[in-house]
This record gives structure tokens, C-alpha cells and sequence, in this order.
């Protein structure tokens, strides 16, 4: 079985291709530029150069969320698109769950954060010494109160994501046990890894239908929470006024 991995839920735009326990191929690349202008590129460079059509893909497992609501608007959009055009199902992967699973074996307790901004964190905890254990569901979490849940696990944790480095310092003074910080080469997302729980997933049926795919955001956009607000205090035109409906975001 071919399954075509898309993973844009970070700056990180990543696609990759993997069959029968193989990764035949990866493509990423982690720097400022639109996803709309390189997850398909991306994709159709990567099949050329296997010498494979769209159409011998079996699935295309997507990163579901949560993350910048740009990026997977735009992996979402990518995907639900191809699985249209080729008749393909989808198979959605919670983005912290292919996280911790490129860490497969590890002994530790694995924990994935990506940057909310305001001092959260998109976080989960996990086991996936054998097979991969959601100890902790994806959420969207404050880093103090994070911290103390942690701590009170009183294991050894693995940290890995964008979240990391922008609470690295207070991660550091805060945490009472022990913690690693997870390597470049496997610190941020894989396509790779979202294709081959997809394929776990597909073994177990849980696929949708293009048109049944949705990210799970976790919590609403800031121009939304914006608007939420100046309606609650009689402001809804004057934020129009003084802003453009969007999220800040530009992956």
C-alpha cells in the first residue's frame, strides 16, 4: 500500500511517500515560504523523481491539527483536494500523535509541544516504547500548568516540538525530573511519521472520505476570539474598521 503523507501544521511543510514499511521518499523543508506555494510542487517533484503516478497512491494521510490554522487549512485544502481528484481515501492523523511516533522505542515519556503564543503550548504525553500509548490527548494547555503536570508524572520525559525552544529557559528551572531535549534531526514534524501511522491506521479502517475531513484546531483563531469580544462589548465596528479579518499567520 502507498500512503502520501502531508504535514503543514508548523512553518515546516513536509511531504513523503511510504509503502510496505518503506519511506521511499521525504521531502521538507522548515523556512518562510507559503505552504500554498510548496506543499503541491513538493509532492509532484517527489513522485517524479520515483518514477510514480498520483493515481498508484492508495491514501493520503494528512496532519490533522492542532497548529497554525493557515498551515492546516492549506494541507487540509492540499489533501481533501488530491483525495477528490484520484478518488482516494484520507486518513486524518492527529499532528502530536505522528510527533511522538518518529520517536518510536524510545523508553521514555515522549511530550510534543508546538508554540500557541500567551504562554500556551499545543501539547500531549505519550508512550511508544512498543506501540504508541496516548497518555495525554492533544490540548491546548498554559506551560506553567503543563509544567506541574509533568512534574507530576515523575518519569523521565522526551521534549520535541516548535514549543520547546520559546520555554526552553523556564522548562529548564521548572521541571523536577528528569528531561531531554530532542535532537535536531528529530525535533520538529515528518511527513514521514504521519504516512506511517497512516498506514497503522488504515490496517485498522479508520479512514473518511475527502469531503468528511476537518482539522482540529483545538481553539478558535485570534481574529475570531477578536470578534467574540468586541461583540460582547458593542465594539464589532470599530474592529472592522482598524482590522483585516485574518490570523497572523503566513504558512
Amino acid at each position: 500500500m502507498k500512503i502520501l503523507g502531508i504535514e503543514s501544521s508548523s512553518m515546516v511543510a513536509s511531504v513523503a511517500l511510504v509503502t510496505e514499511g518503506i519511506t521511499m521518499a521525504e521531502y521538507t523543508v522548515n523556512f518562510k515560504k507559503t505552504h500554498s506555494q510548496t506543499l503541491l510542487p513538493m509532492v509532484d517533484e517527489m513522485m517524479r523523481m520515483l518514477g510514480f503516478e498520483l493515481s498508484e497512491v492508495d491514501a493520503i494521510a494528512v496532519s490533522g491539527g492542532p497548529g497554525s490554522f493557515t498551515g492546516l487549512r492549506i494541507g487540509s485544502a492540499t489533501a481533501k483536494g488530491l483525495g477528490l481528484a484520484l478518488d482516494k481515501p484520507l486518513i486524518h492523523v492527529p499532528t502530536l500523535d505522528a510527533m511522538a511516533y518518529g520517536l518510536f522505542g524510545a523508553s521514555s515519556l515522549v511530550c510534543p509541544m508546538m508554540d500557541a503564543r500567551r504562554n500556551q503550548v499545543y501539547t500531549g504525553l505519550y508512550r511508544c516504547e512498543s506501540q504508541l500509548e496516548v497518555l495525554a490527548p492533544s490540548c491546548s494547555a498554559d506551560i506553567r500548568k503543563w509544567a506541574e503536570f509533568l512534574n507530576g508524572r515523575g518519569e523521565t520525559v522526551l521534549l520535541l516540538g516548535d514549543g520547546v525552544p520559546v520555554h526552553q529557559a523556564f522548562l529548564r528551572e521548572q521541571l523536577k525530573v528528569p528531561c531531554r531535549f530532542v535532537p535536531v534531526h528529530l525535533n520538529r514534524q515528518r511527513a514521514a511519521s504521519v504516512a506511517a501511522l497512516g498506514a497503522v491506521y488504515l490496517a485498522e479502517g479508520k479512514t473518511e472520505t475527502a469531503m468528511e475531513h476537518r482539522p482540529d484546531y483545538l481553539k478558535k483563531a485570534q481574529a475570531e476570539r477578536e470578534l467574540e469580544e468586541a461583540r460582547r462589548q458593542g465594539k464589532v465596528k470599530e474592529l472592522a474598521a482598524g482590522h483585516s479579518v485574518g490570523t497572523g499567520e503566513a504558512y
